[in-house]
């Protein structure tokens, strides 16, 4: 089997498999009890905050654990409303969101709330002249993702945090899919709060993290929660925590040499499709865009048949977002780019990952030009 579809999830490292293990038998007390074992717990529970917190250059008491990247958003995005509504009634965020975003924002219209959608250029970046005149006096918060999880563009951070602080207003960030794979510096984004995910750097699922600036106000979604200092109810999962930390720890060791092996790969593959290149159309710059992810469509082939002949050889890609796979929908990014309906219809996404070999990728270009000649009765690599 080959595995190409890490933006959706990624397998456990062994490391993060051996943490959780260790934490579920020597940990396994809940971190707000007060006898020994909670307190025992809790120090585990304070030392993965700090650890987190030191990745991204915030304070301990910056970080709150969630069940994975959607609650994150979902939660800190309302948090943050609920604190700031005060003052206005207008927020921001991009037509290229993740559907937890998204579903955040239309829930907010549907209370009367003023939303803008910010669009892309042709690569997937945000105008900053267009988010720049969608700022009003009463905007008190925008959102937009670090990294597009369907073609991997790479928003201009910097420039995006230094507006919206211009302009007095919050910024919150998905970052699931950029971290642990390139920086991520709150202080130079000039980020308010950022989501981020275990599964998708080989942590195990139903583990998530918010940062939330301490000079930034904001108020519990739920009444009467004690956890997270307010942040979120229920216990938390602390072996999860544990094993996310250390794959997390792991990833940022190999950050540098796993971001060159990503770049050599894809480059590998978009050469090995050179007999088919004509035909197709890879989404994204390749300047500002994480290796890792190749969203791309071929002309006469649907993404949908492009998956199942690549799954019948045991390889597995996507179509798109995992989150909306099941209502078989168009590509937020297709739709975000204005590509026509059967431009969306033939996208598919390769997403690699770090324990991909050269022969993983030299044996899925040879199927892909395969299924490209296969109307042709030409076949290679057989």
């Amino acid at each position: 089997m080959i595995y190409l579809d890490h933006a959706a999830t990624t397998p456990m490292s062994q490391n993060a498999v051996e943490t959780f293990v260790k934490a579920s038998t020597e940990f396994f007390a809940n971190t707000n009890s007060l006898h020994e074992q909670g307190e025992k717990s809790k120090l585990l529970l304070n030392q993965c905050r700090k650890e987190i917190a030191n990745l991204f250059h915030a304070d301990s008491q910056e970080i709150f654990f969630t069940s994975g990247g959607s609650e994150s958003n979902l939660r800190v995005l309302e948090s943050l409303y609920l604190g700031n509504k005060y003052r206005g009634n207008h927020v921001i965020t991009t037509t290229m969101e993740h559907p937890s975003v998204h579903s955040f924002f239309h829930k907010l219209e549907n209370n009367g709330v003023n939303v803008t959608y910010v669009g892309v250029n042709n690569d997937g970046q945000v105008r900053l002249n267009e988010l720049e005149e969608a700022i009003r006096p009463d905007t008190i918060l925008a959102s937009i993702q670090h990294v597009n999880s369907e073609i991997g563009t790479i928003q201009p951070m910097q420039e995006i945090g230094s507006l919206l602080k211009k302009h007095d207003v919050i910024f919150h960030s998905d970052c699931v899919q950029s971290f642990g794979k390139i920086p991520i510096n709150v202080v130079e984004f000039q980020l308010d709060a950022l989501s981020i995910s275990s599964h998708k750097i080989y942590g195990p699922k139903g583990v998530g993290a918010v940062f939330l600036s301490k000079n930034v106000k904001w108020k519990p979604a739920d009444l009467l929660t004690t956890h997270e200092s307010g942040f979120r109810q229920g216990t938390l999962n602390t072996p999860g925590i544990a094993a996310f930390t250390t794959a997390a720890l792991d990833m940022e060791k190999e950050q540098k040499a796993n971001l060159e092996y990503m770049r050599e790969l894809r480059q590998l593959l978009l050469e090995q499709l050179s007999p088919i290149s004509h035909l197709i159309k890879v989404e994204g710059d390749i300047e500002n865009q994480l290796p890792h992810i190749i969203g791309m469509g071929i002309h006469g082939l649907e993404g949908q048949y492009m998956l199942l002949t690549l799954d019948r050889h045991g390889i597995c890609i996507s179509t798109g977002s995992a989150c909306q796979s099941e209502k078989l929908e168009p590509s937020i990014a297709m739709k975000a780019l204005h590509r026509t309906s059967q431009e969306a219809k033939r996208f598919f996404r390769i997403s690699m990952g770090i324990h991909n070999t050269r022969e993983d990728i030299l044996e899925t270009a040879t199927r892909i030009v395969n299924c490209v000649y296969e109307k042709e009765g030409k076949v290679i690599g057989e």
